[in-house]
């Protein structure tokens, strides 16, 4: 008798040995080493602040380092790249924007593609744009800020992150909706869009709220307009664009993550769980709203299916308004 039950709990053993063989060695214990976040984007901007935000959060969660590597240019298609070819194994991830999905269509002959490439882990925030002046730029809110640049086509100019990036296709939006001619002034990042506009180098540029508010209160720069559907919470007393004098408009800047494609499902799962906890908390919620930015939580089949919408939305745009690379 007692042989018998050594045999079947030897078997038993056996059989779990087994199962646990076939589950994937990076599910069982991952994270067990650090994790590499590729922002290709500049220091400074809203996709660096965030990328460090979740990294120190994500570690605290996981019990691992997150560690953000900051790998700009090209209008996010270089470090985007490098994050194409890393191994998938869930300790190589992207933060991307917005911009992401506008270069879908707006840069075809990429070295990747978003969706054949990368798999969405989750979404991260959201956040409207203000449209802001130099203090030397005599305009004082948007009719007149479009009347002299109607009555001065190709004189005035705007600076942006780089091509395909929020603050390049906001004033790319304007433009084309509004019927006016201003100057692309591309940047390799925000941190030298804003510097300039704060130096007086550009005349008006869109940022994120998130990061120009402050410089809006300093008097530094002159806001003249938000991007959103409805007034924004930070900055109440500025008119939307399409209050002003643009009826219609709206644009966004977007956070999330993504990894390359073949990341086990288990390894996704896991980091959508975690970001989803930590941008989903009520105290998160409350802090992030008094700058300007609101919580994204979605599975990942939800937030590939968003992805697909924004490449699908964002084609649409560029082919209408005939946007193109300067």
């Amino acid at each position: 008798m007692q042989r018998q039950q050594f045999v079947r709990s030897t078997l038993a053993l056996l059989g779990l040995a087994a199962v646990m063989a076939q589950t994937p060695a990076s599910a069982q214990a991952y994270p067990n080493r650090p994790v590499k976040i590729v922002v290709p984007f500049a220091t400074g901007g809203p996709a660096d602040v965030y990328a460090r935000f979740m990294a120190q959060r994500l570690g605290d969660a996981l019990g691992q380092s997150f560690v953000v590597d900051n790998k700009p240019g090209g209008g996010s298609v270089i470090g985007t790249d490098l994050a194409a070819k890393a191994p998938a194994d869930g300790y190589t991830l992207l933060m991307m924007s917005n911009t992401h999905t506008v270069n879908e269509t707006l840069i075809p002959n990429k070295p990747f593609q978003l969706m054949r490439d990368f798999v969405g882990v989750a979404p991260i925030n959201y956040s409207d744009l203000v449209l802001v002046a130099h203090p030397s730029v005599p305009a004082n809110n948007l009719r007149e800020l479009l009347a002299q640049a109607k009555a001065n086509p190709g004189k005035m100019n705007y600076a942006s992150s780089g091509p395909g990036t929020p603050y390049h296709m906001a004033g790319e939006l304007l433009k084309s909706m509004a019927s006016i001619d201003v100057v692309h002034v591309p940047y390799k990042g925000s941190s030298g869009a804003r510097t300039d506009i704060l130096a007086g180098q550009v005349q008006i540029m869109f940022d994120a709220i998130t990061t120009m508010t402050e410089q809006v209160k300093a008097g530094k720069v002159k806001a003249l307009a938000t991007s959103g559907r409805t007034r924004s919470d930070v900055l109440p007393d500025v008119p939307t664009l399409s209050e002003a004098g643009v009826p219609g408009y709206e644009a966004t800047i977007w956070l999330g993550l993504m990894a390359p494609r073949g990341t086990p499902q288990e390894v996704v799962n896991r980091l959508n769980e975690a970001v989803g906890k930590i941008v989903g908390a009520p105290e998160q919620k409350q802090q992030w709203s008094k700058q300007g930015a609101v919580p994204m939580v979605m599975n990942p089949t939800a937030f590939t299916r968003y992805l697909n919408e924004d490449i699908a939305k964002w084609s649409t745009v560029i082919k209408t308004a005939n946007i193109k690379l300067d």
